[in-house]
């Protein structure tokens, strides 16, 4: 709530960096796949891009119309995706900082999103009680994964990309094919 991030030494506990330029707490943060860049996302409803050996901003990503409380890169590192309070998940250039696409259909809160580790696809869970998968090119809806009680906190795809996997407050996991977005089984 201290309005920062802080980059640590993983073996001694020694702060590193001290990354300061949000206007409300930092609720998330991501590295990416080189360990060159970092990511976080704030309640002031912006996320930033920072160098990770220098602590510099590179990028302030403006547009959301709410709290930031999800953010991830892309598996090539060249995009991030962010997911909002707004029921939104947005893409952006992760070198520019532009907003790629808007991903729009969800009615509440974007808690959770991840990249397929093909960069093709997106997944998110939503306060909404629903999952949804996006092509991340296009920012298309690919398939609406439907049949959890409450808040979706989590999402991950396999592997392979061919199975998904969401997390809810109504204390089951549910394990979806991610190609038809049917239901596989209740964890």
């Amino acid at each position: 709530h201290d309005q920062t991030a802080r980059l640590w030494d993983a073996r001694s506990g020694k702060e590193l960096r001290r990354l300061e330029g949000h206007a409300g707490p930092v609720v998330t943060a991501a590295f990416s796949p080189d360990g060159e860049r970092l990511l976080t996302g704030s309640l002031d409803k912006t996320a930033w891009l920072w160098e990770a050996r220098t602590g510099k901003k590179l990028a302030r990503l403006e547009g959301h119309e709410g709290p930031v409380v999800t953010v991830v890169f892309s598996p090539d590192g060249e995009r991030v995706l962010t997911g909002s309070k707004d029921k939104t998940a947005r893409l952006w250039d992760a070198r520019t900082g532009k907003e790629l696409r808007r991903l729009v259909g969800h009615e509440d809160w974007v808690r959770s999103a991840v990249f397929s580790r093909d960069g093709e696809r997106v997944l998110t869970g939503s306060d909404d009680r629903t999952a949804r998968l996006w092509d991340a090119r296009t920012g298309t809806e690919l398939q609406r994964l439907v049949g959890h009680k409450d808040w979706v906190r989590s999402v991950v795809f396999s592997p392979h990309g061919e199975q998904a996997l969401t997390g809810s407050y109504d204390k089951t996991a549910r394990l979806w094919d991610a190609r038809t977005g049917k239901e596989l089984r209740q964890i």
